[in-house]
């Protein structure tokens, strides 16, 4: 007979799992390698292109060397509206959703020393600091449709048959177990278990081999997942500027992420003749930790008005943490029959290696009425990999299915007196191989700027759309909603000379 959880919310539990093989992805990884574009108003209205620049707060996460362009002791305060709208289609049935939230985009200064000496090597050098949330995670999907073929079935019996080489699950451990006390496959069995999904082929206690009790399809889906939570970075900055025509420049990233996502997935059957009616399947998972990388580069003065720019990132080394909080509800034969073991399971901790970049970058000034800047950068995301043990078969699928993308920026600045007109443009390729898993970024900017005595009031308006699939569940049900996100966010900076 199955056993039947009633547990109340305040009822939570910590307890240690061993199988982070089975919870991470090759997306989750690539959430980390991935980043998007913040930072400064000046440096968003001109859709990033500062390598070759510097004299901006955030140029120096492009470029290390572009803090000793600062003249002056310089300190800026960002903050950014974030505002996604994601259009979903799922079989067809089209669906929408947005999300907005307001943050604390960058903050940092930079400290400018000259050095007096006549004939002096070194003409000055620069000590600063930035933070930046590199990537808002805040978002809001919601998916809905009729799947002709594959039912949410799929994902438990994928665990209760047994995974690879290992067998299915005892019965008797079904039946007899507490939740707290199986691994992370069994749970899964488990839940799906006690919600009627699958029924035991024969009812003796070591069967080990199930089958379906979902009626026959078409199978409607509703799925919504919210995200919470960002990553972010600070920067610790040295840099010089030699004679009059090079700099040279060096940062010290501490990386920190913070990220909950929450889904929801239900599932309906028009003709429940099994006596399941329907399935609502939850989970919260919290990701938390830390990594480390470094920046090196430089930027050459080839004339007062052209300059170039080469800057290196490292791969980013990351040790993160998961907690994992499940419950799962069935509408059986006219009754609500719910499984909340009421548990967060805290998971030990895992490495994580993102990929390095490579970029180059041009510039023209016009005297001091204005500028154009172009930077190229190179990624490699195959080398992407969780560097814990277990990951074997989730780093080859990284290797396989991720590429080598590019980047391009191009921006400019006109001056009229004290105000600043400023515009940009910028294209990522997709990380994947196929281009469709997540596809290519293209986005636009502008923006204005205010000078006054010390300071400088900068706003950006900036735009961009990526397509991406999002897949029902990570295992099983995998059939992928297409969506096709618009961001539109507005920056607001403030600049002053200390």
């Amino acid at each position: 007979m199955k056993r039947y959880l009633f547990i109340a919310a305040f009822s939570l539990t910590a307890a240690a799992l061993h199988a982070q093989q089975n919870l991470n992805t090759p997306e989750d990884a690539v959430r980390y390698a991935t980043g998007n574009l913040n930072g400064t108003a000046r440096f968003r209205a001109m859709s990033g292109a500062f390598g070759a620049l510097g004299g901006d707060m955030s140029a120096i996460n492009v470029n290390p060397a572009g803090s000793a362009v600062f003249n002056y002791n310089t300190a800026t305060i960002s903050l950014t509206n974030y505002n996604i709208s994601n259009k979903s289609d799922y079989f067809g049935t089209g669906t929408k959703d947005t999300d907005s939230s307001l943050e604390l985009n960058q903050l940092g200064a930079v400290f400018v020393y000259n050095n007096t000496k006549e004939n002096a090597t070194i003409k000055k050098f620069a000590i600063a600091f930035n933070y930046e949330n590199t990537d808002n995670l805040d978002n809001s999907l919601f998916s809905a449709g009729f799947n002709p073929n594959n039912s949410i079935d799929q994902y438990f019996l994928r665990y209760a048959n047994g995974i690879g080489d290992e067998g299915g699950i005892y019965l008797s451990t079904l039946n007899n177990s507490y939740y707290e006390d199986l691994s992370f496959i069994d749970q899964q069995a488990f839940l799906g278990y006690n919600a009627y999904i699958f029924n035991p082929d024969v009812s003796s206690p070591d069967n080990t081999t199930y089958s379906s009790n979902v009626p026959a399809g078409p199978y409607y889906n509703e799925n919504s997942i919210t995200t919470r939570g960002y990553n972010g970075k600070v920067a610790f900055n040295f840099a010089m500027q030699i004679q009059d025509w090079l700099y040279l420049g060096a940062n010290l990233n501490a990386h920190f992420t913070d990220y909950i996502k929450t889904s929801s997935l239900y599932e309906d059957y028009d003709n429940p003749t099994t006596g399941l009616e329907a399935v609502r399947f939850n989970n919260r998972r919290y990701t938390y930790g830390g990594g480390f990388s470094f920046n090196v580069g430089a930027i050459a003065k080839a004339t007062e008005s052209l300059r170039f720019g080469l800057a290196y990132e490292s791969p980013t080394w990351y040790r993160l943490q998961d907690e994992i909080t499940q419950n799962i509800v069935a509408r059986y034969n006219g009754n609500n029959v719910v499984t909340d073991p009421g548990i967060t399971f805290i998971l030990d901790d895992y490495g994580l290696k993102t990929p390095g970049k490579y970029t180059g970058s041009l510039a023209y000034i016009f005297g001091g009425s204005g500028l154009i800047s172009f930077d190229y950068s190179l990624k490699d995301y195959s080398q992407t990999k969780y560097t814990s043990s277990g990951y074997g078969s989730i780093n080859s699928e990284l290797e396989n299915s991720l590429d080598t993308a590019s980047e391009f920026r191009v921006g400019a600045e006109y001056r009229i007196k004290f105000l600043s007109l400023r515009g940009g443009y910028r294209y990522e390729q997709s990380p994947y191989k196929n281009g469709y898993t997540v596809g290519d970024l293209t986005g636009w900017s502008a923006g204005l700027g205010f000078a006054f005595n010390n300071s400088r009031v900068d706003l950006a308006y900036s735009y961009f759309e990526r397509k991406s699939n999002a897949p029902l569940l990570t295992a099983g049900l995998t059939d992928s909603a297409r969506i096709n996100s618009s961001n539109n966010n507005v920056t607001l900076s403030y600049t002053l000379d200390l």
